[in-house]
């Protein structure tokens, strides 16, 4: 308060002398920090517990940001790795798909046809494509000795089904085409799969039972190969699985219903590409369906950028949620600086009048603590993005995520916290400027 008050003496002019000039505001702003910091250092407590309300929420705020990038930037991985020209043919648009009924009980694109066996091969014959993978899920358990395995992801699929999940054999081999059109009982299965359900024993060569559900006897299967994907963040939902040729999957465990769709991953040739393979199978698919010039097509075709768009959108609602729920925690912070300047106007009524008598002006006097408010919920973002960096470098060391707080994360973590402190910091900084400087030097 010494230094404020020689200053403010200082800036008195002489009788006679001619008016100065206000100070500007880069002389405020210093005036103003140097007295924030003193003012903050005098009460730590209630410093840290104001920091800690903002450090909350911009806390929530990055470690969020770094946890959908991590999630983000690995499935650009996995699709960059299965193939960034590839794209997928299915009866309808899944990323598009709209639920409306036309009074019927049913979508609107329940009546459309699916792809038949003999379109798969008629889409394999064509120039443009290198390689394709039909598929289809389906339910399905497994059993070894006497106990059933049922939690599994089952895959019916053609034979270089590999292209669309990368990965090596550490056991035995795939199944071959010939195995596939002779609809062969054989069964690649994850080396998650080999130990849950053999354990220390070798698979490859031995025999299970496989029971799709009540339409299916159990079938014996022989074991060709144990597969390990690439490892990726979501390695404990995806790698639980068995993979079964599709015609198998249908002949002999009636394994595909109505609510069970045929899909055919492609892979264009490398000197052809996406556009022009897409146009062979758009071309081949609308002959076989005898589809006029005026049909709509009854099949679509879905990008990989198409199903990039649709995670990102369901990422930002995702992240929109989390950050409307962080803003309650930058709400209470900022209710708290409030509360804390309010405190702080009080305790120094006299010190403001005293600024006042010696020539402080309303403005000096509202910046002062508008910059103290900011400051105090800088140092919350600041811990908060400390606290966020800490938890994602610590979740990216412990877990195959690699989650990294986004630059725009921090800058928008920042600039919130300086937009609370100087919208919560308003109402004491106003108060403050206009106490009456007799009535604030009589203030005990």
């Amino acid at each position: 308060m010494t230094d404020d008050l020689r200053t403010s003496r200082a800036n008195r002019r002489p009788p006679g002398a001619p008016e100065a000039s206000p100070p500007g505001f880069a002389r405020i702003l210093k005036d103003g920090v140097g007295v924030a910091i003193d003012a903050l250092r005098g009460n730590w407590t209630r410093t840290l517990l104001a920091i800690l309300g903002v450090g909350v929420g911009t806390g929530v705020v990055v470690t969020v940001a770094a946890i959908m990038t991590g999630i983000r930037t690995e499935v650009l991985n996995i699709f960059e790795a299965s193939g960034p020209d590839n794209f997928t043919v299915m009866p309808f648009d899944f990323s598009d798909v709209r639920i409306a009924f036309d009074g019927s009980g049913r979508p609107p694109w329940w009546d459309r046809p699916e792809i038949s066996d003999r379109e798969i091969r008629r889409m394999q014959g064509l120039p443009a494509v290198h390689e394709l993978n039909a598929f289809f899920d389906f339910g399905a358990a497994i059993r070894f000795d006497s106990d059933w395995v049922r939690n599994l992801q089952w895959h019916g699929m053609s034979s270089s089904w590999t292209i669309s999940r990368p990965g090596d054999f550490v056991a035995g081999r795939n199944f071959t085409q010939a195995e596939v059109n002779q609809a062969r009982a054989v069964v690649v299965i994850s080396n998650e799969v080999a130990t849950a359900v053999f354990g220390e024993l070798d698979p490859v060569g031995r025999r299970v039972r496989v029971n799709a559900g009540r339409r299916a006897a159990n079938e014996l299967f022989t074991v060709v190969g144990v597969y390990a994907p690439l490892e990726n963040a979501f390695g404990e939902v995806t790698d639980n699985f068995a993979v079964v040729p599709f015609t198998t999957a249908d002949k002999r465990l009636k394994a595909r219903d109505r609510w069970t769709f045929m899909m055919v991953d492609i892979v264009p040739r490398a000197d052809v590409g996406s556009e022009e393979a897409e146009n062979q199978i758009i071309s081949a698919l609308r002959s076989m369906r005898e589809l006029g010039p005026a049909d709509n097509n009854n099949f679509a075709i879905v990008r990989a950028g198409q199903i990039v768009d649709l995670f990102n959108q369901m990422t930002a609602m995702f992240f929109a949620v989390i950050l409307g729920l962080s803003s309650v925690g930058m709400l209470v912070g900022g209710i708290g600086v409030i509360g804390i300047m309010l405190i702080s106007v009080t305790e120094r009524t006299r010190e403001i009048g005293i600024r006042k008598a010696v020539g402080a002006t309303q403005q000096e006097i509202k910046w002062q603590f508008l910059i103290e408010a900011s400051l105090l919920t800088a140092a919350g973002a600041l811990a908060g993005i400390l606290v966020g960096w800490a938890g994602s470098e610590t979740l990216a060391a412990i877990s195959p995520l690699p989650a990294r707080i986004p630059l725009w994360s921090v800058v928008a973590a920042i600039i919130l916290a300086t937009f609370t402190g100087i919208l919560f910091g308003m109402l004491p900084a106003l108060r403050a400027a206009r106490l009456d400087p007799v009535e604030a030097l009589r203030y005990e």
